[in-house]
């Protein structure tokens, strides 16, 4: 008896010990299943990718003058505020016009009586050329009056010039505007003695406007390829680009470069180069600045969202999902270009692939079983470069 009971229990914990590690399986792999996070993927596959790259600029006027008085004097009036848009030929400054004025009147008294003297050197030599021809006096006493009136003459036209140069300087008295745009800042207010040495304001002339910027050496070597073709030609080729402003907005109208020195900055390796923006509306001042957006086109790349990498030590890595919704951590290159949120994949990766573009850095790990969300949507399309 006691024996069939030992062998009744002996085959209960068998039966036992098999059951249970059966049951513990089945329920590690339902675990495991249930654990398996919902994460969004894209499939890789090639497309053409345009990338702007964005250059710091500064902007001015296409024509920046400085407005300077030609005389010495005190302002009498300023006609124009800080800012405001004048036109070619409109009073800016008034300098004190009295003592100029009494100069003209001087000058022209001095023309007058030079041209009595004139007339009466005329007159005797009109009279002594009779005399003259009647043998009555002699050749000397002629030429005497000839001379004399040549003498008055040139008195009359020293007088002339004298008068000129009063006029003009009474004309300086008035500071016009040499070309149409805004004015800058006003240092000086009436009564200020001003000079030849005195900035008055600055007057841009922005109806085209033009955006100041460095292109360093790589991207030069990229517009020139590699030095086999001419500045002159690489800038004829070149696409319109674009203007950033300071808020973040982009410029409504389109630019073109339209110089690049031919000379590279050794201490920043990079060339000062322009760009010409119109600017009908006034939209854009001399002083501000922005970012120069210059576009590139890529055929047949491959290109992934830059949250769906991650970096270690200088290498960039993606998440590749392999059999069984298993991830592996991949190396990946990326060109240097991007537009501050997509990279353009240069190894590392093949059309087809499935990588993750979701939790990376924070849910994704190295073997983790996922989930995959169908559906998710590919690469955002390109923007410029923050």
């Amino acid at each position: 008896m006691k024996t069939n009971q030992i062998s009744m229990l002996a085959l209960l914990l068998a039966t036992g010990g098999v059951l249970l590690p059966s049951c513990s399986g089945k329920s590690g792999q339902a675990q495991q299943q249930a654990m398996a996070p919902d994460l969004a993927v894209m499939t890789i596959s090639e497309s053409d990718a345009s990338l702007e790259t964005a250059l710091p600029a500064t902007l001015e006027g296409m024509n920046d003058v400085e407005i300077r008085p030609q005389i010495t004097g005190f302002l009498t009036k300023v006609h124009v505020e800080d800012g405001e848009y004048v036109h070619k030929g409109q009073v800016l400054f008034t300098i004190d016009q009295v003592q100029l004025q009494a100069a003209v009147e001087q000058a022209q008294a001095a023309v007058a009586v030079a041209q009595a003297n004139v007339n009466t050197a005329q007159t005797n030599a009109n009279n002594n050329k009779i005399l003259l021809d009647k043998n009555i006096i002699s050749a000397s006493a002629y030429q005497t009056s000839a001379d004399a009136l040549n003498a008055a003459k040139a008195q009359l036209q020293q007088a002339q010039a004298g008068l000129t140069s009063a006029r003009k300087n009474l004309s300086y008295s008035t500071v016009t505007a040499p070309v149409s745009g805004f004015v800058g800042a006003i240092p000086y207010k009436e009564g200020t003695l001003v000079s030849p040495q005195t900035l008055l304001t600055m007057l841009s002339d922005n109806s085209t406007m033009q955006a100041v910027f460095s292109i360093n050496e790589k991207i030069l070597l990229e517009f020139t390829d590699g030095g086999k073709r001419k500045l002159k030609d690489a800038l004829a080729a070149m696409p319109e680009v674009s203007l950033r402003l300071a808020d973040g907005s982009i410029y409504p109208y389109k630019g073109k470069i339209v110089s690049i020195s031919g000379v590279i900055d050794s201490s920043t390796g990079s060339a000062q180069s322009k760009a010409d923006f119109p600017n009908p509306d006034g939209m854009l001042r001399s002083g501000n600045t922005g970012q120069i957006l210059i576009p590139t086109i890529h055929n047949s790349t491959i290109q992934i969202p830059q949250s769906a990498t991650y970096e270690i030590q200088d290498m960039r890595f993606v998440y590749v999902v392999g059999d069984s919704a298993k991830l592996h951590s991949t190396p990946i290159t990326v060109a240097a270009e991007n537009d501050g949120k997509n990279y353009i994949v240069t190894s590392g990766l093949k059309p087809g692939d499935v990588i993750v573009t979701e939790g990376v850095g924070i849910t994704a790990k190295d073997g983790l079983v996922i989930t995959p969300k169908t559906g998710s949507a590919p690469a955002a399309p390109a923007q410029p470069a923050q």
